[in-house]
């Protein structure tokens, strides 16, 4: 049984939570705010620096609830102080990537370029043309952009060419053998 409902999400004075009449935690910070809506079995107090959570009743899906809703709003906490990062790879002979206002621009061994417009409270910055880092207060949003550019040329397992996160392994697989 998980416990992490139980542990209180500590914030500092930089960022600003509260809780609205229908459940709702805000969490605002530097440039961004998100909103955290929880469901009435959970509620959320805010004591001195942190926020608690308790439980109305003691049913599975109540205690299921109670983790998820904590761990969201501290992924939020988290988000709006230092934020959320995702660094992906391009590999391949002329695979590269270009930003261009709010435009991602990629070559990917296609007839054509693919240009991916680059969605609001996402900010995408290019290095040495093979190294695309996605940034942005959202984990959830950070991580369901990285994942549609990886989706535009996954890598694949005999040369391991694609578009790869930079901590992804890919395993590899023997070509073709000679045969006797």
């Amino acid at each position: 049984m998980s416990r992490i409902g139980n542990a209180p999400v500590y914030f500092d004075d930089k960022v600003n939570v509260t809780i609205t009449p229908d459940n709702t935690v805000v969490v605002k910070g530097g440039k961004s705010e998100i909103k955290v809506e929880v469901n009435p079995v959970i509620k959320p107090k805010i004591e001195d620096g942190k926020v608690v959570f308790d439980k109305v009743n003691n049913e599975p899906q109540t205690r299921a609830f109670h983790g998820l809703y904590r761990a969201l709003v501290q992924n939020a906490v988290t988000g709006v102080s230092t934020g959320w990062t995702k660094v992906l790879e391009l590999n391949g002979v002329g695979y590269r990537a270009n930003v261009s206002g709010k435009v991602l621009e990629l070559n990917l061994g296609y007839s054509h370029p693919i240009k991916y417009d680059i969605p609001d409270g996402i900010e995408i910055k290019v290095d040495k043309q093979t190294s695309v880092t996605v940034t942005g207060a959202d984990r959830a949003l950070v991580g369901q952009v990285a994942a549609k550019i990886r989706g535009f040329r996954e890598p694949e397992p005999y040369l391991g060419k694609g578009v790869k996160y930079a901590d992804e392994r890919i395993r590899r697989k023997a070509g073709k053998s000679a045969g006797k």
